[in-house]
């Protein structure tokens, strides 16, 4: 089970409150993970990343483990500690100013 944290934002979109826990199978990726995460609340679909090229929207970004993964490779593995479920997969709105 891997742990999601989403934005307020994104929590009232999904009609869920608080944290997520979402199967993803074997290999745990940000890509499997947004891929459940679509697929369990389809109204989230477009708010995170691009519909057809699967990109991350600007201004949203990804951590875990107090690292930000949002430049990595989606389809790397997430952290053990995530995958573990001692962590959560954060999704965070990033603020752009200056």
């Amino acid at each position: 089970m891997i742990r999601v944290v989403l934005p307020a934002h994104l929590r009232a979109l999904a009609r869920v409150d608080g944290e997520l826990s979402l199967e993803v199978g074997d290999a745990a990726t940000q890509s499997t993970v947004l891929d459940a995460l679509e697929a369990r609340y389809p109204v989230l679909q477009g708010a995170i990343r691009d519909r057809v090229s699967k990109r991350r929207r600007p201004f949203v970004r990804f951590f875990a483990c107090e690292r930000d993964l949002s430049h990595e490779s989606p389809d790397a593995p997430l952290p053990s500690r995530v995958v573990a479920g001692e962590e959560p997969f954060l999704i965070v709105g990033a603020i752009a100013g200056g």
